[in-house]
């Protein structure tokens, strides 16, 4: 596990029940899980001792999730060049990723998002606050066996996980998400519910929405503006307690993950002539935080 946050954690733990893992993290996480192992609380609640490490270069295994933070996947994909894997999965957030891990690593490169909630709550405890569900794909060829053998992995950890050969349309349809909810939270300091029903939030993350669905058609992906802000209403209904990613890292003074998100939208828009006012004004606007807070490179 390439990225032992919240995510990769509690995917770790659960994994670890039934498979020799390794998280790859930062201290003091890592070094609490090294002591002492990790607890996985809320959905279920167990304990489970997974290696960890903070360390991955020349590493050899089975199976590589990468669940860094999207800026961190070009350091990511260099670190896991150095090693030998039979497959390499990403289960992050944004797009580019699955592109920049294939550049690097010689193994069939797998897509996939999660809809797990986890919250890393102190070192070597996370908690597992939705079940969720995880959705796989090959990335650059139609071979669904290297799929197939992360989806029975995730399946034998308790965690349900599902194939399709229609990942792009996946990956666009929770970017589109992404854009809608994370920026306007972020910036507004609202739990994700304040996007439910009617208001200026919600109209901001709705025409967010429609605007990635717009450029996901012209990249050639059956989006439907229907199906992307119908997606914005589900999660935020959903999940209406919760913080977005987005809005916890600016919370807590860190780099966020917008180049990635609406920065995407905005340079695949500026590819291919589609209009999106809404996403660049909210890229904008984190870029300039994260620019005044000193955590932009």
């Amino acid at each position: 596990m390439f990225g032992a946050g919240s995510l990769g954690s509690l995917v770790g733990g659960c994994l670890a029940r039934t498979h020799d893992v390794t998280l790859v993290g930062r201290d003091p996480h890592v070094e609490t899980v090294r002591q002492d192992g990790l607890r996985v609380s809320g959905v279920e609640t167990f304990d489970t001792r997974p290696a960890a490490t903070t360390e991955a270069s020349g590493t050899t295994a089975d199976i590589a999730i990468v669940t860094v933070k999207a800026y961190d996947t070009e350091t990511a994909a260099r670190t896991l060049a150095t090693g030998e894997y039979g497959v390499v999965c990403s289960l992050q957030n944004g797009m580019g990723n699955e592109d920049t891990l294939a550049a690097h690593v010689d193994a069939p490169v797998v897509a996939g998002t999660a809809t797990c909630g986890a919250r890393l709550a102190d070192p070597g405890h996370v908690e597992w606050l939705g079940r969720g569900t995880v959705t796989l794909g090959p990335w650059h060829s139609d071979d669904t066996a290297p799929v197939e053998r992360v989806a029975t992995a995730f399946r034998d950890g308790g965690l349900p996980a599902d194939v399709t050969t229609d990942i792009r349309r996946r990956l666009w349809e929770k970017l589109a998400v992404n854009a809608a909810i994370n920026p306007v939270t972020a910036l507004a300091r609202v739990e994700n519910g304040a996007l439910s029903g009617a208001g200026p939030l919600a109209e901001l993350a709705t025409a967010a929405a429609r605007e990635t669905a717009a450029v996901a058609r012209e990249e050639g992906v059956d989006l439907s503006t229907a199906t992307a802000t119908d997606a914005v209403a589900s999660v935020a209904s959903e999940t209406a307690a919760n913080r977005s990613s987005m809005h916890r890292d600016i919370s807590r003074g860190r780099r966020t993950e917008i180049d990635a998100i609406n920065g995407f939208v905005v340079d695949r828009a500026a590819a291919t002539g589609e209009s999106v006012p809404v996403n660049r004004t909210l890229t904008a606007l984190i870029r300039g935080w994260e620019t005044g807070a000193g955590v932009r490179e």
